[in-house]
């Protein structure tokens, strides 16, 4: 039996499934890694540092200029946010995702914890008030105070809600399977969650690269969307 082989048994098999997903999985929807972005800024100073929270308050419209790069409003879900949104019909599942482009929303799925935020979640740092992402994209003031727009992200240097990390805890803790898919899964928090899952529960990685994880675990190396266009629902 071939590791995919294994790891589509696996899958049909488990009754309760969450997904832990990275940029992989939005790259076949044409939506590139921000750290790959090249443009006037490439070389001259780090995406970390432009997506930052010193960066938007110290220097704005660097960072404006920057965090408008990210926002592809004519991306579509691909076959793995699709797949796995087909899957709640049959079982319990949940997604905790990485990305911040909403894709697995799009797709349908309920159960989903955008574990650092979402673009297209814009609000006014003055008054509060939820703000058109396509109104930020035109200008980052706000017409009615003239305080400044920000995405509801999360931005290096920022912590993370106790709602976000507990419901995400939570997806873990349900599930007889966990499918890491599309992320190297070296950034902490996020990579801390397999902590909590059932000392039962499986573990499938889904990933060009090899994964280090310091327990066992099934690994598929190859691009996400070969594995999840074989799943059969």
């Amino acid at each position: 039996m071939t590791v995919i082989n294994e790891a589509l048994e696996k899958v049909q098999a488990a009754k309760k499934i969450t997904f832990l997903t990275g940029a992989g999985v939005s790259t076949p929807s044409q939506i590139p890694d921000y750290r790959s972005l090249k443009g006037v800024y490439a070389g001259i100073e780090q995406p970390e540092y432009l997506l930052s929270a010193d960066c938007l308050n110290h220097e704005p419209q660097k960072f404006y200029q920057f965090v408008k790069l990210l926002y592809h409003p004519s991306a579509r879900p691909n076959v793995i946010h699709e797949k796995i949104a087909a899957l709640e019909k049959t079982k319990s599942v949940w997604v905790v995702s990485q990305n911040i482009d909403g894709l697995h929303n799009q797709a349908g799925s309920k159960n989903v914890v955008n574990f650092h935020g979402s673009l297209y979640d814009v609000y006014c740092r003055k008054c509060g008030q939820n703000v058109s992402w396509q109104d930020y994209l035109v200008c980052d003031t706000h017409q009615d105070c003239g305080g400044q727009l920000r995405p509801n992200i999360v931005l290096y240097g920022e912590g993370f809600t106790d709602a976000t990390i507990t419901l995400a805890i939570k997806a873990v803790e349900q599930a007889d399977l966990i499918v890491i898919a599309g992320t190297s899964f070296q950034v902490a928090p996020f990579n801390q969650l397999l902590y909590y899952h059932k000392p039962q529960a499986g573990v499938l990685a889904v990933n060009q690269t090899t994964l280090a994880i310091q327990e066992p675990f099934t690994m598929v190396q190859c691009a996400a969307e070969e594995l999840f266009d074989a799943i059969k629902i």
